[in-house]
């Protein structure tokens, strides 16, 4: 038994070493939260796509605005004829086979002074569009915070359970080391030293499987950070203890009233319902008449005429147009009405996830909220847990060593000890989370601070 008892030993010891290698050969990086933040935002697909997404919101904004202008262009054209010209001279016109030259050039500009206000609608819209992809580009950010908040504390948490698994280790292994001296002095039976080499392996294979979930858990935060292939963060550590409880005192209908007012996927949705109803108007514009001014000026060269190519262009040929267009839709094969249909149906969709998102918030929030009064009152009572367990532990451990008390009482009071102080940290942990949480559905969590 007692081979087997060390045997189980040095394979633990074995891939504890395996590890502990494994750990020194990466390459680290030491990295605090607002940095790990920064770095996320910097990798984070979704999030860069929304940025992307942003720029062409804003040029849509510009376009519509300077849509109130006019717009202009310049003309030009070259051509070569050759067979027979037809000219007029004194009266008469005369046809010859010969080779024309001709330059075109012009200048077209157009301006609707009338269209149903559809430009203006379209101003509108295009600049509540573009407030809606600012919200919407905040809650990425928000998402991004959060989603590292979540995997950084995990690996704060990991690394406290290892250091409270390393620290039970130690006390075991010297719990040993005092059983085999009362063993010595004919205090203690062979079984209680058996029995603790048992807890010093089953600690030590704790110990292990604490290691492996805090590397896989760092490992989780690596991929998300996208860091280089074997590059591993060493955190900087933060503290997960708060005398003060902001969301403590507050109701429910309090909590949702601010995430109402400050939730920006919210906020993004109703502005995106506004923005699709006044594309739905402008749109409507078109079964109505429009109005429009427009101004020419054409003029040619030809290599029939023996003057010069400036006095051609600018003094011979040139034409001037000034006019108004007046354009009364009558049958366009439904094609205002389908453009109007599809509108129609966008605004309509856009209400149906405007209401998804408010129910989402509220849900958000009443969820925070059980698990945020929960993680307070966990808090409490695991400081009182643990303060109840080193007091048993003291107490009995000072009766195992006068003999009162056996080795299952000692090591059952180990066992509650070790566990209320890693109920405690998990309880901590969770509540400093849940605050990150909360502010997450209120949509107040601040991504520069």
């Amino acid at each position: 038994m007692k081979r087997l008892f060390m045997y189980k030993k040095y394979v633990i010891l074995l891939i504890a070493v395996l590890i502990a290698g494994k750990i020194q050969a990466q390459d680290t990086v030491k990295i605090n939260f607002r940095q790990a933040v920064d770095l996320a935002l910097s990798t984070n697909v979704d999030y860069q796509i929304q940025s992307n997404n942003l720029e062409v919101l804003k040029l849509q904004k510009q376009s519509a605005f300077l849509s109130h202008l006019p717009n202009a262009n310049i003309n030009s054209s070259f051509s070569q004829q050759t067979g027979q010209q037809f000219q007029q001279i004194e009266g008469e016109i005369v046809v010859t086979n010969v080779t024309n030259e001709v330059v075109n050039a012009g200048l077209s500009m157009n301006m609707p002074i009338f269209n149903s206000g559809r430009r203006i609608l379209d101003t509108q819209s295009s600049k509540l569009a573009y407030e809606a992809g600012e919200k919407g580009l905040d809650r990425a950010s928000q998402q991004v915070m959060f989603d590292v908040s979540r995997r950084y504390l995990q690996v704060l948490l990991d690394e406290e359970l290892v250091r409270i698994s390393k620290e039970n280790l130690e006390n075991q292994k010297e719990q040993l080391r005092q059983i085999e001296g009362f063993l010595d002095a004919g205090l203690r039976t062979i079984s209680d030293k058996y029995n603790q080499q048992s807890e010093v392996a089953r600690l030590e294979s704790v110990l292990v499987d604490a290691e492996l979930q805090f590397q896989n858990d760092l490992w989780d935060l690596s991929e998300y950070l996208q860091l280089e292939a074997g590059v591993m963060p060493v955190l900087e550590s933060v503290d997960p203890r708060s005398d003060e409880l902001r969301f403590e005192g507050m109701s429910m209908t309090e909590l949702y009233e601010m995430a109402q007012a400050n939730r920006a996927d919210g906020k993004q949705q109703e502005l995106l319902q506004t923005s699709f109803k006044k594309d739905m108007q402008a749109i409507k514009a078109m079964y109505y008449p429009r109005i429009g001014a427009f101004y020419n000026y054409n003029t040619f060269f030809t290599s029939l005429d023996d003057r010069n190519l400036q006095d051609q262009l600018f003094d011979v040929y040139p034409q001037n147009t000034l006019g108004l267009s007046l354009s009364i839709p009558i049958f366009n094969n439904f094609q205002n009405r389908l453009e109007v249909g599809r509108s129609r149906v966008a605004y309509k969709n856009q209400i149906l996830q405007k209401e998804s998102v408010d129910r989402k918030i509220y849900q958000d929030v009443k969820l925070a909220h059980l698990n945020y009064m929960a993680a307070v009152k966990k808090e409490g009572n695991t400081g009182i847990q643990v303060m109840a367990a080193v007091e048993a532990q003291k107490a009995i451990s000072e009766r195992f060593r006068l003999g009162i008390s056996n080795f299952v009482d000692l090591a059952t009071a180990n066992q509650q000890l070790v566990n209320a102080q890693a109920d405690q940290a998990q309880a901590v942990y969770t509540l400093f989370f849940q605050e990150v949480l909360m502010q997450h559905a209120l949509g107040t969590l601040e991504v520069l601070d």
